[in-house]
């Protein structure tokens, strides 16, 4: 059956600091490694003060370091803001330090603004090198030239298992033509996943790294006793996203009790459209949900995802649903 497996933005709720998320994510990481997730996945965004993962190797580095057996990686480092040396520096470091555990997925966007580009020193080419960079990035991976000029140290010989993600066709075309394993963002951009996993699966062409297509889709989970519950942790996510689409950054707000009170009824007709992949309430209304996403998109892989403002709401959220995978018949790692 398949694997179940969770991504975590780090997020700072509103009265909280960096710190704080940072140990929460931390936290939550050990949990989530004994509830048999059998990833536990970071995103590189930056000029974002809802969300503490900026520096994504050092915190993938920081969680690895505080588990034991669980694969820890990035959903994923965004390659136009980085040269494929210093990335395969980076994770051949990880993988050295904690071997058979690093994932390295690559993303195609930036993650943020042309100003924070701009500070990244990285600008938005007029070509499209994202296809060079990814083979360039494996290439450092790979085995070993004694002739090349230039080499990752450490990095090179580790063959740290690199994903494509994506949120339209062209990941998925990429992923399929390099062989790769690949991640659709449904968790906040689903209106392709189906044909995106169509197109991966009928184009896939065996590599090195994969032999047949692995395709992962992203869930939120707003998990509690009561749908109610359930319903108001999810909130949280809600406004962050409304707020995210109107230029208003700042940290994940609390939730509350109307979302209709702080929003109007076409923003959030709107947001919950971006968020539709996603099973919210109690452990039964869960389950039926979860089951009804993964039946009709057939997914290789679930990973787990979801904003919650309250740490300890989170860890039940995300405890919900390790329990709701295992009883669908998903084997923990």
């Amino acid at each position: 059956m398949i694997p179940y497996s969770l991504l975590d933005l780090a997020p700072i709720p509103e009265g909280a600091t960096a710190a704080d998320a940072l140990a929460n994510t931390a936290d939550l990481a050990r949990h989530a490694e004994d509830w048999g997730y059998t990833r536990y996945w970071l995103a590189e965004h930056h000029n974002m003060t809802g969300i503490a993962s900026a520096a994504t190797a050092i915190l993938i580095g920081h969680v690895a370091s505080v588990t034991k057996t669980m694969r820890v990686g990035a959903g994923g480092i965004m390659l136009p803001n980085h040269a494929p040396l210093m990335v395969a520096e980076q994770f051949g470091t990880l993988a050295t330090l904690y071997p058979g555990r690093i994932d390295l997925g690559l993303g195609r966007a930036p993650g943020t603004d042309g100003p924070t580009m701009q500070a990244l020193r990285r600008g938005m080419r007029a070509e499209d090198t994202f296809p060079q960079d990814v083979g360039e990035l494996i290439t450092y991976l790979g085995d070993a030239d004694p002739q090349a000029r230039v080499r990752a140290i450490p990095g090179m010989g580790t063959h740290v298992p690199v994903w494509i993600l994506g949120s339209s066709l062209y990941g998925a075309q990429l992923a399929a033509h390099l062989g790769l394993p690949y991640a659709f963002a449904s968790h906040f951009a689903p209106q392709a996943l189906e044909q995106a996993f169509e197109v991966y699966r009928r184009t896939f062409r065996p590599s090195a790294q994969l032999d047949k297509p692995h395709a992962m889709m992203a869930i939120n989970i707003f998990a509690a006793d009561t749908d109610a519950a359930g319903a108001r942790l999810q909130t949280s996510m809600i406004q962050a996203f409304a707020n995210l689409r109107a230029g208003r950054r700042g940290p994940l707000p609390r939730p509350v009790d109307d979302i209709g009170s702080v929003l109007p009824y076409p923003v959030v007709a709107g947001v919950m459209q971006s968020l539709s992949c996603s099973a919210v309430g109690a452990p039964d209304t869960v389950r039926a949900q979860l089951s009804s996403l993964i039946d009709n998109f057939q997914p290789d892989e679930v990973i787990l995802s979801g904003q919650i403002h309250d740490p300890a709401a989170r860890i039940e959220s995300f405890r919900i649903g390790a329990q709701v995978m295992q009883e669908l018949g998903a084997v923990p790692a």
